[in-house]
């Protein structure tokens, strides 16, 4: 089995760090030599102390689903003979508290959109088949206990 690895850096700078005045702001870094400036989300920690143009976790675990749900139906599509041309998604999380000061991502929405080469297409009940099973085989879908529901577009 695969081990997925990351890392992160954080560094406080010259800012203080007592009652929460700390920068939240880090960088994560990947094997393949990507990186990735993260921060806690604007609407958690205002700004000075987060960065709004950085990925917050929140975030990238909306978009680590979809992704994960995107590389499965691919995947799926192309060992079946069809011929995807492009897919998109426009994933919403919706968050809740499931005790006081104890929130979670409840929800996670999958809006996918593929968009087929016209002589290999899959019908609506084969395209709605291959996004259940991309569900189902989903690394990520599978280990996590927030819902998650793809509405097909």
């Amino acid at each position: 089995m695969a081990r997925p690895t990351a890392k992160l850096h954080w560094r406080r700078g010259t800012a203080g760090f007592g009652k929460g005045h700390y920068p939240r702001a880090h960088v994560w870094h990947f094997d393949g030599g990507a990186t990735v400036h993260a921060s806690a989300s604007p609407d958690i920690v205002p700004a000075p102390w987060s960065d709004a143009s950085a990925v917050d976790p929140e975030e990238a675990f909306v978009a680590a689903l979809a992704s994960c749900h995107m590389l499965w139906f691919l995947s799926l599509a192309s060992a079946k003979g069809f011929v995807v041309d492009s897919y998109e998604d426009e994933a919403v999380a919706t968050m809740r508290e499931i005790a006081p000061g104890k929130p979670m991502v409840a929800e996670v929405v999958l809006r996918p959109c593929a968009t087929f080469d016209s002589a290999h297409a899959a019908t609506r009940e084969q395209l709605d088949a291959l996004h259940h099973e991309a569900h189902e085989r989903c690394f990520l879908a599978n280990s996590v206990r927030t819902k998650i529901r793809v509405e097909v577009r």
